[in-house]
């Protein structure tokens, strides 16, 4: 059955494609901003996402169109710039370089690509890399395993673009599977696949898009990952404790009980950035036996904890994604929920009963569109299922 990508490449090169390859979009209900310092995550993929497709192209060019933007972006296999050229492809290009790195490649490729939500908060930069690569690897005859996937995605976007972003998004992307949570270590990267309890309440989850769209290069973020080093270096050094590099350092090396004794001494920011991460911690832990249990009331009180701590501890969220936030948290029927990625831009999250639907999209939608009218148009619902992680589809 031919989709989108497949008919515009048709469009474009005037033969089908050679493959397609699909990436999902991840959600994390409890976990976020704890990656990148070694903590744990919950996730999820879900039903929609990323399509690419693609065939060969002998010289080495990689030629790829995206569906969100009217530019066509360019370059070699070999000679890929090495600084970001500030348009949609530098993940893509950033992609290029790590796994040419690796891999000497020589085919390059001609594709097109098309994301299927608005942009913003569903790891979208993660999951448009992860399916380049798969492209690009199929097309050099490379197998990459999972981890290195996953590697070569995060130093597209830490090296290259500039994101002090952790494994997070491309860990869900990778590993989820359908009909099941992913709870995960990332000090040490292991993982557990927890099946959905066959006597918990059924859920679906809802994407409430704010009709905000900006980079996460360009927001706080980066920031944010200072701070809760700057409050782990401090830490260390109030404890008597060795430290090392500073982009080396995390809060996972900083006991619990360190924090409580010398956080007064923090500066305000540093002190509730490492609030956030350690009250996280705990959530999660909780939150993956509310699962295994199948007390998805339990699990979703818990996301809307995590929200909470994400405004006041984190201080994230634009006014946009606070009120969607606090309507959520008042709308019966939604078993919990939070920004999804960075709370900056784009949209929130939230486990609901599928019984009360057509209810929760109609309330979030009025009371939302009533404090932001301007919105109109751009603000959106789209009702999910969890999924599979990536494969490749064969044309």
């Amino acid at each position: 059955m031919k989709n989108k990508v497949y008919e515009a490449f048709e469009n474009i090169y005037k033969k089908p494609p050679q493959a397609l390859t699909f990436t999902p979009y991840r959600i994390c209900p409890i976990g976020a901003h704890s990656d990148h310092q070694l903590g744990r995550i919950t996730g999820f993929a879900i039903d929609k996402g990323i399509h690419i497709a693609y065939g060969p192209k002998q010289n080495g060019i990689i030629e790829i169109q995206s569906l969100q933007f009217p530019k066509r972006a360019q370059w070699h296999v070999a000679s890929t710039p090495d600084v970001k050229q500030e348009d949609w492809a530098d993940h893509l290009r950033g992609a290029t370089i790590a796994l040419n790195s690796r891999y000497p490649l020589r085919k390059g490729l001609c594709a097109v690509i098309d994301g299927e939500l608005p942009i913003g908060g569903l790891s979208s930069s993660a999951a448009v890399i992860i399916t380049f690569v798969s492209a690009l690897s199929a097309m050099n005859g490379i197998e990459l395993e999972e981890d290195e996937l996953i590697q070569i995605a995060l130093e597209a976007e830490n090296k290259y673009v500039g994101v002090s972003c952790g494994r997070l998004d491309q860990s869900c992307e990778v590993y989820c599977r359908k009909d099941h949570l992913l709870y995960m270590d990332l000090q040490t990267n292991k993982y557990e696949l927890i099946p959905t309890h066959p006597d918990m309440k059924p859920y679906k989850i809802a994407i409430f898009f704010s009709g905000l769209e900006r980079s996460l290069a360009g927001s706080a973020f980066n920031m944010r990952v200072d701070e809760c080093r700057s409050a782990a270096y401090a830490l260390k050094a109030f404890a008597g404790m060795e430290y090392g590099k500073f982009n080396e350092t995390n809060l996972r090396e900083v006991p619990r009980e360190v924090f409580e004794q010398y956080k007064d001494k923090l500066p305000d920011n540093w002190r509730k950035r490492a609030e956030h991460w350690y009250s996280e911690f705990d959530r999660v832990g909780k939150a993956a036996e509310a699962w295994r249990e199948g007390d998805i009331e339990t699990f979703g009180r818990l996301s809307f904890e995590s929200g909470y701590s994400s405004i006041h501890n984190w201080e994230t969220g634009s006014p946009e994604l606070i009120k969607l936030y606090e309507i959520m948290r008042d709308t019966d029927g939604i078993y919990g929920g939070r920004f999804s990625g960075a709370g900056f831009k784009g949209c929130c999250m939230a486990l609901i009963d599928p019984d009360k639907e057509d209810a929760i999209v109609e309330k979030v939608t009025r009371e939302y569109l009533a404090a932001f009218p301007h919105l109109e148009g751009k603000y959106s619902v789209h009702i999910c299922t969890t999924a599979d992680g990536v494969k490749l589809n064969k044309n």
